[in-house]
């Protein structure tokens, strides 16, 4: 492979001079020149064509093979000293850069010399020509090295894209760190460069963080910097700052998956002169005001912020802000830091930061007790940063134990060594009730789950060295606190912490060089042989009744191997000293002893030892008597809470006087009289103030506080004094919105809004300040009134006529006089002679709701020319340009407040009113502050109650009251102060109204308002309707009234009982009932059953029967407490008559029902096929019972149309006629008894039987449909059934339509039809077909005009046309037969009837050819009517076919005959015979019977159609048919002679065989119209 520089080097930064200035050369190539440091590199040989066009650097064994410079050897990152010893780890520079550092290399002062020879050499050894060749030379090799290149790059580019393409998912792998990023160390105000290669493919995409938040180079411009070249990343960053100090992480994400690496930053501050070359630190903001970043302010605003805050410990919580920055740009973060107690926080386990662009969240993960505290978040931007804090609290978690303390919390390892670790903790806020004995330290090895109980009995102190630990390792801790109750809860567990010899850091020593970044570690060589000498500076640290700790440094010597110590002790007093660790000797410099007495007096001294011996021994402590040296704090006092907000109170105290290392302090809260304490924290907090939050507004409270240190806790302080809980009071903030109602020569009347803030308590009155502006210059400020006015408007007099003021009000309240409004504009003291009124003013919100709210006002101070008379209120969205602003009343009004409705939900809107008089409209009123339509959580309504006295009250309920809010109640929105209409009563949360006297000058609009709210107020209307409703519902409550679901009623039971019963809504089981008939009360016995069900208020009395006696008034009173009630029934004349018969017939019916019986009498029912069937339900059947049916006392044989199924009788009469009236009977009988059924189906019995009939016939009707005819239009409908006696009238356009000959109607079959013959236009209209069931009737309707009747007429003058045709066309009436037998030598006439108009053309035929008449034949047509065919004398060569032909212009018909000669006979005389129409043979009278037996000829087939009437089914018809049969035209008579020649086969006719078939009765025929045949004998 060649030997060059990658392209990708030429071009990267690390090769690349061009990003360091010339004052960063300079001083590199001082510090390089002046370093005492040198690191162990060689450079790259590298050589230089002439003319500069081409660069080539070796490998190392080329350089080797073609260079006399030594191989580059591998970097080494080692420092070393003038003696090549190592002394530590140097931070390196790039490779490339030392280039840079020491000025021109070896390589470029050669390239340099090795110009100048060569130009020295051209001049001086070469002629013009051969450096003009010479030159084009180099140039071809530059060009053709070049071209080379390029296709060699060109070819490796195709063949690696190609070997992707054909090996995609082989070359796929997820990202891998070639080069991973090194960790660095800096100095303040410099610049570090972390790099990293990265393979993989897809290419990864790749993403630097800071502490796990993503880096963003433009939301901190100039401070980072992110490069990305040829799978190698850096990141820069510039003059580092102690913030900078972080773990960086590079995570490279592809499609394959994803891979991290870290390097940490530590930026280190240096204490010594700082370089006077070094750059200044780079401030974030200047005495003019904030650094702009590219030009730009940042404004930032934290909403929707967390409150304060309660979890328990093991709970999760979430605290979050969302951060709006203006302007937002899109790839800008801000810094986003959480801080606890001004500690900044960082992610750990126990909880996780989030920043999604626009929300900062910070969530905890498993509540603990250290959690406790207050939390801040900050948002820092390049123009400066905001803040939000809120307080959390952590309360303990359920105790396992009942009255167990709470767990301990902020565990922490101190003074950690070999030998031991001290533990610390601060003791719970909880104790249980009990005071705690001790706690019970634990510690577990890193990597197991295997907790291991430290001291065998409990500790009081709040610190304890623990140890029996195994060098080397790492351990957590936990501790637990213990009463007599039993065990806490174990603590969280600490931070590991690994048991190490401190001594062994304490030996190594490092040194830094400022500038360079080279940071240098190294470690002497141990002297070996050497006995150590003392320890020095032998101290007691810290002593308790259960240990001390000693502490001392090392001997003075350095370089001694394996130093550990032995502890000796010594009661004072005496001289003997006793080794306390025997067999083990310490390796820390710190010990901890146990086993003390205490109360003796202690001396300690410590010797080293190593492998050579043990040393003399340290200087003695001073004696130390065994005991806690720390005492526990005394009590804090003056103790004072101080109002704050509705739920919280300020507690300040007086620090404990005696308290050394004090930890904090612990407050508890109690409600005045409990006698329960609550801890208010559960967290130490060291100040001497604390806000208490979490309190019930209205109660009051009392406080107490303890110290806290590692001994324990103190006593508690006396307890505090007092206090409510609410809102503190403070002065009113300044009113706003002055402006001028009125103006005359020398005064103005001024008005002004609330202000925003009213301190808590509310405004007594306001102050009005006024100054004089002349030319713009303000003058001194002076006071209008002396005294506080509580109204909102105020005239100041005593000013100057056209001269300018300003005003300022200041608002007053209990706490005191409030800060002055703003100046308000400067307003002109003139008269005002304008003839409209002023603007109102002291525009109010009430009611505000999701759809409507009530605006109230004040009237105009300057009325104008006449009086006001009206209002307009105008209305706008909030944020709507001034064009918006539209009217919400037409019509003006009268009252000074409106409810304004159909608002949209959510939308913020703006209000202003202006008033009206004779003159116009006036000047409009301030505009009032932005409302939403929006219905807050919780709003009530105002509610009217009667009580059970009947008193009427309307009721509020506010569920957002302060201690100072009160309830205003209005009519008609003016404040109600009359007591003798309204009783006003309020208790709590709570008001009410109560009407004294309601009455109709008590109708009005109700409103309540809660001041000190946000706007808490609703409305009630009493109308005149309402007003009367409430007086009736009082009514009913003052004289209550058992309410009754039903009234006193009667009915019959079986065997024809009577009973009377009620039922009432709602009684009590003291309910009691009185049963009176005629004033007289009723008992229980054998006539009257009584019985009263409370559970459902039924009461009813029963009676066997009733007699003449029992006719009057029943009457059931009830009574159930103060409520009455009563209902009565009156029987009397003939009511009482018909429930007497109507009882009497019950009893008779049960009777009747013993044995056979009709459960439902003799009826009828129609089917759709108009059939009728007379049924009857009987029971109590046996088989021994008859059933027999009767008509008109004849009784019905038993046939088909009888049946008897599942207690039916029933009777079938198919087609239901007149004949079928009269009286039908069914008797049933056994020896049970009889019973009888009839039904009368005579006179109206029959009409109504019919209608039914008809009914069910006229639904069945199709609709009225349109068909055409050769005579003209026929309208038609078809019917399932019909019968004679059905009622049909035809009417057009809605009248009765009087028949004549060219407009018929009839009934063919099923069809009903009406004829209109010969049609015009003034037929055209609407037809109708009524049929009468005796009730509305049916009717079907048609519309014969337009389109429908244009369509018609076409079709009827077709088949006019066509039948006219078909009449006069020519044809063959009949009289020829088919065959005629004849003997030889006989003479043959025949003789035919034809018609036609015009007469036809007659042919005769012989054989198919044309015949004239001739002697022989001969052929005659009498009166254009009869053709005769003759043959004089027949002979064998007259037999053949012979036809007849007759022809006009409507058509052509012909007949045909056979003529067969048979042999001679005997002479007869003359035999004469006839055929008739269809060509049967008829004989004479005088015909032989010989000659009748002659067989002459067949019959001849029918020829013409029936008519229409024939043709239709007799039976049932579909619809479908009907219409086609009627629709369907008449075919010709020669279509039918064809139809019927090709049907019918012929056949001999003889002559016995005289009664010729019977002729249709509608064929027309001619009279006469009979062929006759004479039979001559010569």
């Amino acid at each position: 492979m060649s030997g060059s520089i990658p392209f990708y080097q030429k071009h990267h930064r690390h090769y690349d001079r061009s990003y360091r200035s010339k004052e960063t050369e300079s001083k590199l190539s001082q510090y390089q020149t002046s370093s005492r440091y040198t690191a162990g590199s060689s450079t790259s040989a590298a050589t230089s064509r002439s003319g500069g066009l081409k660069v080539t650097s070796y490998s190392g064994l080329e350089a080797s093979r073609l260079s006399p410079i030594l191989n580059r050897v591998k970097p080494t990152y080692l420092a070393v000293d003038r003696e090549n010893q190592i002394i530590g780890y140097v931070v390196p520079i790039f490779r490339g850069s030392q280039e840079f550092a020491a000025g021109f290399s070896d390589t470029e002062e050669g390239r340099v010399r090795d110009t100048a020879a060569y130009m020295a050499r051209r001049d001086l050894f070469t002629s013009g020509l051969e450096m003009e060749r010479s030159e084009q030379t180099s140039r071809r090799e530059a060009m053709r090295g070049s071209v080379e290149r390029i296709c060699l790059n060109k070819r490796i580019y195709e063949h690696g894209e190609h070997f992707k393409r054909m090996n995609e998912d082989s070359l796929m792998h997820i990202p891998e760190f070639v080069i991973k990023p090194r960790s660095h160390t800096v100095w303040e105000k410099q610049s570090v460069r972390l790099h990293c290669t990265v393979s993989g493919w897809p290419d990864p995409r790749v993403v630097w963080y800071k502490n796990n938040v993503a880096i963003d180079p433009l939301s901190h411009a100039g401070k980072f910097k992110l490069e990305s070249r040829y799978n190698m990343h850096s990141l820069e960053i510039n003059r580092c700052d102690f913030d900078d100090t972080a773990q960086y992480r590079v995570s490279a994400m592809n499609s394959k998956g994803e891979l991290s690496a870290f390097a940490s930053v530590v930026v280190k501050r240096f204490k010594g002169e700082i370089d006077e070359f070094l750059p200044s630190p780079r401030r974030a903001s200047t005495e003019d005001g904030p650094v702009s970043e590219y030009g730009i302010n940042f404004k930032t605003h934290i909403v929707d912020t967390f409150g304060v805050s309660f979890g328990r410990e093991g709970e999760t919580m979430s605290l979050g802000c969302t951060v709006i920055i203006y302007p937002a740009l899109v790839r800008y973060q801000p810094q986003i830091q959480w801080y606890r107690d001004d500690v900044l926080l960082s992610p750990s386990k126990w909880n996780h930061m989030c920043w999604s662009g626009d929300r900062a969240t910070l969530t905890f993960t498993h509540l603990n007790k250290e959690d406790e505290g207050l939390y801040t978040l900050r948002v820092t931007t390049k123009s400066g940063y905001e803040t939000y804090s809120a307080y959390v609290f952590v309360r303990d978690a359920e105790a396992e134990v009942e009255r167990a303390p709470g767990a301990p919390l902020d565990v922490r390892c101190l003074d950690a060594n070999k030998d031991y670790i001290i533990v610390t903790w601060k003791q719970p806020a909880v104790d249980g009730g009990d005071s705690i004995l001790g706690y019970f330290v634990d510690r577990c090895e890193v990597g197991t789950t295997h907790w291991i109980q430290c001291n065998d009995s409990p500790v009081k102190f709040a610190r304890f060295p623990v140890t029996g630990l195994v060098e080397g390792r790492s351990y957590m801790f936990r501790v637990r606190a213990v009463n007599a109750s039993g065990m806490s809860r174990p603590s969280r567990v600490s931070e590991p912490v690994g048991a190490m010899d401190p001594a062994d850091r304490a030996r190594m020593r490092g040194t830094s060089a400022p500038w360079t970044g080279q940071i240098i570690v190294t470690e002497e060589e141990p002297a070996e042989g050497i006995v150590p000498g003392r320890p020095l500076e032998l101290q007691v640290t810290e002593a308790t009744k259960n240990y001390v700790v000693l502490s001392w440094n090392p001997p003075g010597e350095k370089g001694l191997e394996g130093v550990m110590y032995y502890v000796e002790k010594c009661v004072s007093g005496t001289d003997s000293w006793q080794r306390v660790n025997t067999e083990i000797p310490v390796k820390s410099p710190r010990f901890a002893l146990f086993d003390l007495a205490e109360g003796k007096t202690y001396s300690f001294r410590v010797r080293c030892c190593n492998a050579a011996g043990v040393g003399e021994p340290s200087d003695p402590t001073e004696a130390t008597t065994v005991g806690d040296k720390l005492d526990i704090p005394s009590a804090p006092s003056k103790v004072v809470p101080i109002r704050n907000t509705d739920t919280s109170v300020v507690v300040a105290w007086e620090a404990s006087k005696e308290a050394k290392e004090l930890v904090g302090y612990y407050i508890e809260g109690s409600i005045v009289g409990s006698n329960e304490w609550e801890p208010c924290n559960n967290k130490p907090v060291n100040g001497t103030r604390f806000i208490c939050h979490g309190l019930t507004t209205g109660e009051k409270y009392i406080f107490r506080v303890r110290a806290v240190n590692a001994a324990g806790l103190s006593q508690f302080s006396p307890e505090s004094e007092p206090v409510e809980v609410k809102a503190a009071i403070a002065s009113p903030a300044p009113p706003y919105g002055i402006t001028v109602l009125e103006c005359v020569c020398d005064s103005m009347v001024l008005a002004w809004k609330q202000p925003s803030f009213i301190g808590g308590a509310d405004i007594t009155g306001y102050f009005v300040d006024y100054r004089e502006v002349i030319d713009g210059v303000q003058g001194k400020w002076h006071e209008a009134n002396i005294r506080a006015i509580s109204d909102r408007a105020y005239r100041v007099s005593d000013l100057k006529e056209n001269k300018k003021y300003q005003f300022q009000v200041r608002a007053a309240n209990m706490a005191g006089v409030g800060i002055p409004s703003l100046p308000s504009d400067t307003f002109l003291c003139e008269e005002w002679t304008i003839a409209v009124p002023g603007p109102p003013h002291d525009l109010q919100v009430r009611e505000v709701r999701s759809d409507s709210l009530v605006l109230l006002w004040k009237p105009p101070v300057y009325q104008g020319r006449d009086p006001v008379n009206g209002f307009y209120i105008d209305i706008k969205e909030a944020e709507a340009p001034e064009q918006a602003w539209r009217g919400v009343n037409n019509k003006a009004a009268e009252k000074m407040f409106i409810k304004i409705k159909d608002l949209k939900e959510g939308e913020t809107f703006v209000f202003r009113v202006r008033a009206q008089n004779q003159a116009g409209v006036g000047q409009t009123s301030a505009v009032t502050e932005p409302v939403v339509a929006l219905t807050k959580p919780g709003t009530k309504e105002i509610k009217v109650d009667v009580d059970d006295n009947g008193i009427i009250s309307m009721n509020f309920e506010c569920c957002d009251m302060t201690p100072d809010s009160k309830f205003v109640w209005s009519k008609n929105y003016e404040e109600i102060t009359d007591p003798s209409r309204l009783n006003l009563e309020t208790k709590g949360n709570k008001s009410k109204a109560v009407f004294n006297t309601p009455g109709e000058e008590d109708i009005g609009i109700y409103s309540c308002f809660v001041t000190h709210t946000d706007g808490a107020s609703s409305s009630y209307t009493l109308s005149e309707e309402e007003l009367k409703r409430l007086l009736e519902v009082s009514h009913d409550h003052k004289f209550p009234i058992i309410p009754l679901k039903s009234e006193l009623a009667v009915e019959l039971l079986e065997k024809g009982k009577v009973r009377f019963w009620l039922q009432a809504d709602k009684m009590t089981a003291n309910g009691n009932v009185d049963y009176i008939f005629n004033d007289n009360a009723l008992s229980q016995g054998d006539k009257y059953k009584m019985n009263f069900d409370k559970n459902t208020g039924v009461i009813e009395m029963i009676m066997d029967s009733l007699t003449p006696a029992d006719e009057g008034t029943f009457t059931f009173q009830l009574r159930d407490g103060k409520a009455t009630n009563q209902s009565s029934l009156v029987l009397i004349g003939d009511v009482f008559k018909e429930l007497q018969k109507e009882s009497e017939f019950q009893m008779k019916e049960w009777v009747r029902k013993q044995g056979p019986h009709f459960i439902e009498y003799l009826g009828y029912e129609v089917t759709q096929e108009c059939c009728v069937i007379m049924k009857c339900k009987v029971g109590n059947m046996k088989k021994e019972t008859s059933a027999l049916w009767y008509k008109d006392g004849h009784q019905i044989k038993a046939d088909e149309h009888l049946g008897f199924t599942e207690g039916v009788l029933k009777l079938e009469i198919a087609q239901i006629s007149k004949k079928d009236s009269g009286v039908y009977e069914v008797v049933l009988q056994d020896n049970r008894g009889k019973d009888t059924s009839k039904l009368n189906l005579t006179d109206q019995g029959f009409k109504d039987l019919m209608n039914k009939v008809f009914n069910f016939i006229a639904n069945s009707s199709t609709p009225l449909k349109i068909t055409s005819t050769d005579e003209g239009i026929r309208l038609y409908t078809f019917v399932n059934y019909y019968n004679d006696l059905l009622q049909v009238t035809w009417h057009y356009k809605d009248s009765a339509i009087a028949f004549s000959d060219r407009i018929k109607s009839g009934v063919v079959g099923e069809q009903l039809w009406l004829q209109i013959t010969e049609p015009t236009e003034k037929d055209t209209g609407k037809y109708a077909i009524e049929f009468n069931d005796g009730k509305g009737g049916l009717r079907r309707t048609v519309e014969l005009s337009g389109q429908a009747f244009d369509d018609a007429f076409a079709e009827f003058k077709r088949l006019q046309h066509a039948a006219i045709a078909e009449r006069s066309r020519a044809r063959v009436a009949g009289g020829l037969p088919d065959v005629v037998t004849i003997q030889e030598g006989k003479a043959l006439n025949l003789t035919c009837n034809i018609s036609g108009d015009p007469l036809p053309e007659v042919t005769w035929l012989k054989n198919d050819r044309e015949i004239t008449s001739d002697d022989h034949c001969i052929l005659k047509i009498a009166s254009g009517k009869f053709a005769s065919f003759t043959i004089t004398g027949v002979n064998t060569s007259d037999s053949g076919k012979y036809s007849i032909l007759v022809k006009n212009k409507y058509g052509t018909e012909s007949a045909d005959f056979t003529l067969e000669i048979g042999e001679g006979t005997p002479d007869l005389g003359v035999t004469s015979y006839s055929t008739d129409a269809e060509g049967n043979v008829v004989f004479g009278p005088n015909t032989p019977k010989e000659k009748m037996k002659t067989t002459v000829t067949g019959t001849k087939k029918q020829k013409r159609k029936e008519s229409v009437s024939k043709t239709l089914p007799v039976g049932k018809v579909e619809d479908k048919d009907r219409e086609k049969a009627a629709v369907e035209p008449k075919t010709s008579d020669s279509q039918q002679t064809q139809a019927a020649k090709e049907a019918i086969a012929d056949r001999p006719l003889t002559a016995d065989q005289s009664e010729a078939s019977e002729q249709p009765a509608d064929t027309a025929e001619e009279p006469g119209a009979v062929a006759e045949t004479q039979l001559e004998t010569e």
